[in-house]
Order: C-alpha cells, then structure tokens, then sequence
C-alpha cells in the first residue's frame, strides 16, 4: 500500500456509518488513506466508461445518486447512498470502468481514499473485504428494489418513498430537490412530477420553497408511499445491523451541530 502522510482526519458529527462498523484494527488499515473530500450539489463522482480511481464516504447528509443514462440523455436512479454507504470500488479489483453517473444530490463531506489502496487493505484483512462484500450485496437488493418500484408503483408513490429515503439518511425535513431533478431521477416527466407535488401541496403534505421540498404532514407521506423503502431498510439491518441511520443518531447529530430544530422520523 502506498506510504502517505497521515492526515488530519476530522469526521463531522454524524459521519460515515459503513466506516462506523469496521472494527478498529481493520480501520488502521485505511484511517492514514483517507482524505476529507467537500463537494457541492451537483458535483460527478464519476461518469459512464471513467476509471473509478477512488472511494467516497458519504458523511452527515451528504447524498449521491447513482443515475443510469438512457438514449435521449436523461437519467433514472437506480440508488441512492448516503451515510449508511460509499460509491466506487467496493468489491470490484479497483480502476475498473463505471456504469453508471454518480452526482452529488445534498451537499457536504466526503471521505475519499484510493480504490486501488482499499483493494491492499481487503486482501490484508478479511473481515474488512467480508463487511464490504455485505454493504456490496445491500446496495443490490436496493437496485432490485428500484427495478421493481419504476415497474410496479404509481408516480405518486414513487415521490413519497424518496423524499422518506432522503429523510432517512440525511435527518432533515428539508430536502434540497428541484422538481426537475426529482423528475429526472424517477425517470419521467416534469409535467407528472408537478401534479404530483401540487396534490401533496394541496393535501399540506409539504411545501415547496425556491430549490427544495419541505415535508410537513410526515404521516401522511409515509401513508402515501409504497414499502419499497422500508423493505431495504429492512435488508440492511438484516445483513449490516446498525448501519442504516436511526433515530437516535439523527437526534445526537442535530444537538451536537447546535440545531433546536427536532429531528425528523427516521427508521428504528
């Protein structure tokens, strides 16, 4: 593995909760390699074809899209990581070719290390090639569960389990979504997509403010979503237990940050 300088390595309340539960010797292996990474909203990881040369850690509210491009340009999501996960590298031998685009959909840090140096450190340790082998196989039942969500459920629902999702990894009620940036990821027009947010607007299920979504009735969306969402949520807890984000850890990250503002429902 490539000798580097070690650095300051500071995670914000909240951080990375895949590198969370990496036991402690095996964390030694990476801790020196890994870099504070800040990226706006908007900001490609990767594109289609491009080598994957690095790791991202989402921390606190960070989110990242994996968007797959289709014929006229536009993209769908086929996932969506946040602190629970990483992009890039996980299981694969490193510097192979991405499939899909990765953008940056909320703001924040990143943790970044070398794909190829995460490769050294799995074949040092097992156990750390084994934990990110399971995160590998929750982000595939969630593309399965995307595959199956597009096919099966209405647009309607489609919006009310990704906003939950947001919600879920990032703690917040706000959510900073364009309609044209939701209507791209569900893959369908923005047309469809405003009727939707007006009968949520009309129901006061939320609120829309100049570049985000603001969720007001939280029962009320969580009764109009399908359970897509919540059987991923399930999964991870079934083969990562205590990765996916909980209400608790929310709770402790608002108070830590200052913030007076309640937390919003996350999953138990």
């Amino acid at each position: 593995m490539r000798a580097a300088q070690e650095p300051d390595l500071t995670v914000p309340p909240g951080g990375n909760n895949l590198l969370r539960a990496v036991r402690s010797d095996d964390f030694e292996l990476i801790r020196p390699l890994l870099h504070p990474y800040p990226a706006d909203v908007g900001a490609v990881l990767y594109e289609p074809g491009d080598h994957v040369r690095y790791v991202y850690f989402p921390c606190g509210p960070s989110l990242v899209s994996f968007m797959v491009m289709v014929d006229d340009g536009t993209g769908v999501e086929t996932a969506l990581i946040g602190r629970e996960g990483a992009i890039g590298g996980i299981v694969s031998q490193g510097r192979l070719p991405a499939y899909a685009r990765a953008v940056v959909q909320f703001p924040g840090l990143f943790l970044r290390m070398e794909a190829s140096d995460l490769e050294e450190a799995k074949l040092q340790s097992i156990t750390l090639r084994h934990l990110f082998a399971r995160y590998a196989d929750c982000v595939m039942a969630q593309v399965f569960q995307s595959v199956a969500c597009n096919a099966a459920h209405t647009i309607e629902q489609r919006t009310a389990k990704w906003l939950l999702a947001a919600m879920d990894r990032t703690g917040d009620h706000d959510v900073p979504l364009t309609q044209e940036q939701l209507a791209s990821m569900l893959g369908v027009g923005r047309s469809y997509i405003s009727r939707v947010i007006q009968s949520l607007k009309g129901r006061a299920v939320l609120e829309t403010r100049r570049g985000s979504v603001r969720v007001r009735r939280l029962d009320e969306l969580e009764s109009l979503a399908c359970g897509c969402n919540i059987s991923v949520r399930r999964h991870f807890e079934d083969v990562l237990r205590g990765v996916y984000p909980t209400e608790s850890e929310s709770s402790e990250q608002k108070i830590e940050a200052g913030e007076s503002r309640p937390a919003s429902r996350m999953p138990g």
